[in-house]
């Protein structure tokens, strides 16, 4: 195991939210966990491959469900190092993050009041925060930042990388349900219905030719182009691990291909992204 991170601290502070960025990075992930179950969960994890792991561990759960100071001591005498993140924040953020939610607070029982509930949480918490090496406040963190955070202190440079997949389809089989871009490239001939360019691809020479010789298709991509070099940026900014782009067109076999080729491309060259490309529809 390469690197293994225990997330705790008060509820309401981000522990789920840094999980789930953990988990984009590529670590293999067990939230709100007993104790009693860390040293079992990195060892599947070992097994299944993984070199990165990441535990949020239920501090509430004692008796047979363990103890949290207990499982990080017995992941040490095991010869793994765990990093304890402990998240925190004021008060007064914790009480307005449950307000908005209408989530109970698991120390709220029998009619205790949120500030109730929460000093009961910080109190013990207490030991636990005390062996943690890493103490963050989350109050003024928007989950991006906090994202960004968690990605500069535990991951490599691969991980953080935002993914682009720039995916070619064809409408007559439907728009792919992950999209979060879509650009209809309709609008240019139909290579399908000239000699000789109807069994070819988008990716092939021939048709490469005839659509660059439409002055449409270069006015299009210098249209798109800026719009991808303002929004690429501000999707990693924000905390997007993966974004999709797709392009269609009838079939999915010449312009969509053309087109998204030449948008990964433009998106390898210029930005920081990991960009991949993808004919879903060409051999229909």
């Amino acid at each position: 195991m390469r690197r293994l991170v225990i997330v705790t601290g008060l509820s309401g502070a981000g522990k789920s939210q840094a999980m789930k960025s953990l988990e984009d990075f590529g670590f293999a992930c067990l939230d709100n966990a007993p104790p009693v179950l860390a040293r079992p969960f990195v060892t599947l994890a070992e097994e299944a491959g993984y070199k990165n792991a990441a535990l949020a561990l239920d501090v509430r759960t004692l008796g047979p469900f363990g103890d949290p100071v207990a499982a990080v001591d017995e992941l040490g005498a095991a010869g793994l190092r765990a990093d304890v993140v402990f998240l925190d924040a004021e008060d007064e953020t914790l009480i307005r993050r449950y307000s908005e939610t209408r989530r109970r607070h698991p120390f709220g029982e029998n009619g205790v009041g949120l500030a109730e509930a929460i000093a009961a949480e910080r109190a013990s918490l207490a030991t636990l925060r005390d062996r943690a090496d890493v103490v963050w406040d989350t109050t003024r963190l928007t989950l991006g930042q906090l994202k960004d955070r968690i990605g500069t202190t535990f991951a490599g440079a691969d991980e953080r990388r935002l993914r682009v997949s720039v995916v070619a389809f064809g409408f007559k089989y439907g728009i792919p349900l992950d999209a979060d871009l879509l650009f209809d490239v309709r609008f240019l001939p139909n290579p399908n219905y000239v000699a000789g360019l109807r069994e070819l691809t988008g990716a092939d020479a021939p048709v490469v030719a005839y659509l660059e010789a439409i002055p449409d298709t270069e006015g299009f991509l210098e249209s798109v182009f800026p719009l991808l070099d303002f929004l690429v940026p501000r999707y990693e900014r924000e905390g997007k691990s993966q974004v999709t782009i797709a392009i269609g067109c009838t079939g999915g076999r010449h312009r969509s291909v053309y087109v998204g080729r030449r948008l990964q491309q433009h998106i390898s060259e210029t930005t920081a992204a990991q960009a991949t490309f993808e004919a879903r529809d060409v051999n229909r």
